[in-house]
């Protein structure tokens, strides 16, 4: 029913949906498919409502295709968003907003490396490799928008650390990315495992401190394709 706020899939062509149970539904002649995109717009038509979220999931994720809502709505929210964006008083609020924001990952930026550090533990005899492939991993698993675990807020930054660091050997000590895995399921998830007690020895010898042979370390061979591992 069009009076009824709905979660929604993709239907078979554009101009439909399909519920949870199947059912494939036409949207009202008068309602239009607001694309995301501005999250303030489509939460203020929501919040109007009623609205149909379409949403489509792809492995483990899930992605927006947008809000069917009445036309009017639409244009009306977007018009009121339009005159209150024009404001100084907004532009100015947008400008600390980013100011803040820039703050903040910046301190974010600085404690996830901090947690790097203390996960890694190297031996003080290879405390710049350890400065390096903290730098690495920190700078790969930051950026906003970047979608790795650093950017979640469901496990302690501590554990984020950790699971970015193996990520990182992961992928640029082992031959995952070239690895043929079969389509079973649970098998990418065992070669995960087998990889990451790989890597975990890998850092056990640096952080015991034993003799590293550079030219054949996985480690060491990685950052030396790195420019930005470099030492300063």
């Amino acid at each position: 029913m069009p009076d009824q706020t709905r979660i929604v899939g993709p239907g078979p062509n554009g101009g439909t949906v399909r519920t949870p149970s199947g059912e494939v539904l036409h949207p009202p002649a008068d309602w239009v498919l607001l694309p995301p995109g501005d999250a303030t717009l489509t939460r203020r038509v929501k919040a109007a409502g009623p609205t149909w979220t379409v949403q489509e999931k792809r492995g483990r994720k899930t992605f927006s295709r947008g809000v069917w809502a009445s036309a009017a709505i639409v244009e009306q929210v977007r018009a009121e968003l339009e005159a209150e964006r024009a404001t100084p008083g907004y532009a100015k609020k947008q400008v600390a907003a980013v100011r803040r924001r820039e703050v903040q990952q910046a301190g974010y930026v600085e404690d996830f490396h901090a947690a790097v550090r203390t996960f890694l533990d190297f031996a003080l005899a290879h405390a710049d490799v350890a400065e390096r492939l903290a730098k690495v991993v920190t700078e790969h698993a930051t950026p906003v928008g970047s979608g790795t675990v650093a950017r979640t807020k469901r496990i302690p930054i501590e554990r984020r650390a950790e699971a970015a660091v193996i990520a990182w050997l992961r992928h640029a000590t082992t031959g995952y990315d070239g690895m043929v895995i079969p389509r079973i399921k649970g098998k990418r998830r065992e070669v995960r495992r087998m990889l990451a007690e790989q890597s975990r020895k890998l850092l056990w010898a640096y952080r015991a401190g034993n003799a590293i042979d550079a030219t054949t370390c996985p480690l060491a061979r990685a950052l030396a394709k790195i420019p930005s591992a470099m030492p300063e």
